[in-house]
């Protein structure tokens, strides 16, 4: 296949994966946003162990039809993945509660900033001016448009803390593990779907009573709810899998990046369905600044020395050029 072909195959398949991403993503915003607050089913933590027991439910069945193969991952990497994505759920879910809405938001932005510091330290990753730029504009663009009052407390920032880096750390482990034991977003998902759908599942109803000082086996389930906690679970399964597609083929800081583009669609979204006073000016300036920061983010870190590993061959090349200059001095003394 031809260079120009594969960079063209390359481009549409990334494409459909960020669509599918981000499809996925704002859907099952917005029915849990139904689902909670119209129907009044609180219980992020049990839903959340809901999603990944469907998922794990997948998995099985496209391992019985043989379309994801066996494969091998060392239970004390299976271990650290599940504590890093289960205290990422939960801190999320706590620092919501402790938070306001504003220094949420802002907790949520500095993922980004943390998990270059991640991809810098254990990669080596360098990146140029203008990335750096970019993800600037981003951070500012979403945060004009979602931050808006902002106070914390003690518990609150703890919180907050332990739910970035705990993200962060899941997130860059999804695309280190992939890349380390040669998995597929199927064969990482068939590992730890199960594990994190038992501990979710165990935990989540202590948790969720803690939080909202309601029972979830006391909910008044309907069949109403019930086909909302269906479909949330359903497209949870797309959710997931595509997340570990997009970090797999790109980077945890690219997923989060070009991911605020789901934060913008919520907002658009979330004014046609729930609020229609939220869409102002204000925030309208912010998505097109961070629109703006997207496509800069796109086009800058994908030119040569944009977003590269450091290279340390320096010295090597310094030696070699000596010796290739004690060589040509030698020829013409030769000569001579």
């Amino acid at each position: 296949m031809a260079p120009g072909s594969k960079a063209d195959k390359k481009a549409t398949v990334d494409a459909a994966a960020w669509m599918f991403n981000v499809v996925t993503s704002v859907g099952i915003i917005i029915v849990n946003k139904a689902l909670m607050a119209t129907y009044g089913f609180s219980f992020a933590t049990t839903l959340t162990g809901l999603h990944f027991a469907t998922t794990t439910l997948m998995t099985l069945v496209l391992r019985c039809l043989g379309y994801i193969q066996p494969s091998h991952l060392p239970f004390t990497e299976l271990l650290k993945f599940i504590l890093f994505a289960n205290f990422s759920i939960v801190g999320m879910n706590v620092s919501l509660m402790w938070n306001s809405v504003g220094f949420y938001q802002i907790a949520k932005l500095s993922m980004i900033p943390v998990a270059c510091l991640l991809e810098v330290v254990f990669d080596k990753i360098r990146y140029s001016r203008d990335t750096k730029l970019s993800i600037g504009l981003v951070l500012v663009g979403v945060g004009v448009c979602t931050v808006t009052d902002v106070s914390v407390n003690t518990k609150g920032f703890v919180a907050a803390v332990i739910a970035v880096w705990s993200t962060a750390l899941q997130q860059y482990y999804v695309h280190y593990l992939q890349r380390k034991y040669s998995l597929t977003s199927f064969n990482l998902l068939g590992h730890t779907a199960p594990a994190q759908a038992a501990t979710l599942l165990i935990v989540g109803p202590f948790l969720d009573f803690w939080l909202t000082d309601k029972r979830v086996d006391m909910y008044d389930y309907n069949v109403v709810s019930l086909m909302f906690i269906t479909l949330s679970c359903t497209i949870a399964i797309g959710t997931n899998l595509s997340q570990f597609i997009c970090i797999g083929r790109f980077t945890a800081v690219s997923f989060q990046v070009l991911g605020h583009m789901k934060t913008i669609l919520v907002l658009i979204m979330g004014f046609f369905f729930f609020d229609r006073d939220g869409l102002n000016l204000h925030v309208v300036l912010g998505m097109v600044i961070a629109v703006l920061g997207m496509i800069w983010y796109g086009n800058a870190s994908s030119k040569p020395g944009g977003k590269e590993k450091k290279s340390y061959s320096l010295p090597t090349t310094r030696q070699q050029k000596h010796g290739d200059d004690s060589d040509s001095d030698e020829n013409l003394r030769l000569k001579a």
